[in-house]
């Protein structure tokens, strides 16, 4: 079988905001932040590569009590979908409660009816080298978009918001300056890694799931990244191969933190550590990871 023609998808812009072409489309996301929002409603919040389909996993064993066998056989994209993709957008209205769906929108274009804390948000920060480093190899697995020339001119691109979802900087400021507008739990990949199961509890606690010990180990030991990265209803192998070239690379690559190590040199860990320190000076919010 001869590989998938490599199909580079432009980016637009959507209010400012880089979105991919035949993937996304302005009239529907307007349609989309003027839509009805359910209590019930949940939102998985992430920037690219910061932990969604990680977080995915954890949603859907949360809302089957650790029932694995309730989720195996359905798509991560299944279980909990896109929220601003082409075809998601159009029968979100139209599902009956409890609606659980992930998105990579700005806090401005999401549903409305969120700023008068309808529904509930969690929103998962990863640090932000790391986040580039796996953007990186992930363009390269992409046949959706453009391979990057080198690391340096992604690096560029990256730190100026010239990629998909824009900066990265911009991204988190917006939904944690905003906090107090939205019912919103944040977390970051990096506690995550440290103790997941306390973060699952503290899932639970924001959702009001009322889970077992024995649920939770469950949750705990189907959401570990090896099962993850080995399941191919969790993995991505399975879907869109038209999208991926999986010779080059898989959606789910280490997962692990301070990979980021490996690739920066000096200069180039200076520079963003100088682009983070303007970027973000005004945005009192904890991080645990290193620099």
């Amino acid at each position: 079988m001869s590989k998938p023609e490599k199909k580079h998808l432009p980016l637009f812009q959507y209010k400012g905001f880089n979105l991919i072409t035949d993937m996304h489309d302005a009239e529907k996301l307007d349609k989309l932040y003027d839509t009805e929002i359910y209590e019930s409603d949940i939102f998985i919040v992430t920037y690219p590569k910061s932990g969604t389909i990680w977080m995915q996993q954890i949603m859907s064993l949360i809302e089957a009590k650790g029932d694995f066998n309730a989720t195996f056989n359905m798509t991560t994209a299944d279980r909990v979908p896109w929220i601003e993709a082409n075809g998601t957008i159009e029968k979100f209205a139209s599902l009956s409660p409890p609606r659980i769906h992930v998105s990579h929108l700005p806090w401005n274009y999401m549903p409305k009816e969120l700023r008068q804390k309808k529904g509930k948000i969690i929103y998962v920060s990863r640090n932000p080298k790391d986040v580039l480093v796996s953007f990186y190899h992930f363009h390269k697995f992409s046949n959706i978009f453009e391979t990057p020339k080198d690391f340096n001119t992604f690096l560029e691109k990256f730190l100026n918001g010239n990629v998909f979802c824009s900066s990265w900087f911009d991204h988190i400021k917006g939904w944690y300056m905003h906090k107090d507008d939205f019912n919103i739990l944040f977390l970051s990949y990096e506690e995550m890694i440290q103790d997941l199961r306390s973060s699952v509890k503290k899932i639970c606690t924001f959702l009001d799931r009322k889970l077992s010990d024995e649920e939770i180990d469950n949750v705990e030991e189907h959401s570990q990244f090896h099962i993850m990265k080995n399941n191919s209803c969790a993995n991505y192998r399975d879907v869109c191969p038209e999208i991926f070239d999986h010779d080059k690379g898989s959606f789910m690559r280490k997962g692990i933190v301070g990979d980021w190590k490996k690739h920066l040199t000096v200069e180039q860990n200076q520079k963003f550590d100088e682009v983070f320190q303007e970027k973000m000076r005004d945005v009192n919010i904890k991080f645990i990871w290193s620099n």
